[in-house]
């Protein structure tokens, strides 16, 4: 079974950083899409950025500019550069690939940001 292992997460103040990274324990998955999504207490799961094999990008309007997903492709690892943090951007982060019909999840590391 494929698991995708997620580091990065942590508490940080307002206006600051983080780095999140993604990659599966195993397996190949040529042409997958991988991504962010993120689910904050109460509110529904979102996008928060995908990116192809290609690099082809996509982000949610709420994190343009502030965050960039990136990978590299050798080590079939993402990562999400988190700048400019806000309270509103608290949730669990989850890694996701899409490989065809076949989905996976990472287990989610948690991003809280407070003063």
């Amino acid at each position: 079974q494929v698991q995708l292992v997620e580091s990065g997460g942590g508490l940080v103040q307002p206006g600051g950083s983080l780095r999140l990274s993604c990659a599966p324990s195993g397996g190949s998955f040529p042409g997958n899409v991988m991504g962010w999504y993120r689910q904050a207490p109460g509110k529904q799961r979102e996008l928060v950025a995908t990116i192809s094999t290609r690099g082809n990008t996509a982000y949610a309007d709420s994190v343009k500019g502030r965050f960039t997903i990136s990978r590299d492709n050798a080590k079939n690892t993402i990562y999400l550069q988190m700048n400019s943090l806000k309270p509103d951007d608290t949730a669990i982060y989850r890694c996701n690939l899409k490989w065809g019909s076949v989905v996976y999840w990472g287990q989610g590391t948690s991003v809280t940001v407070s003063s």
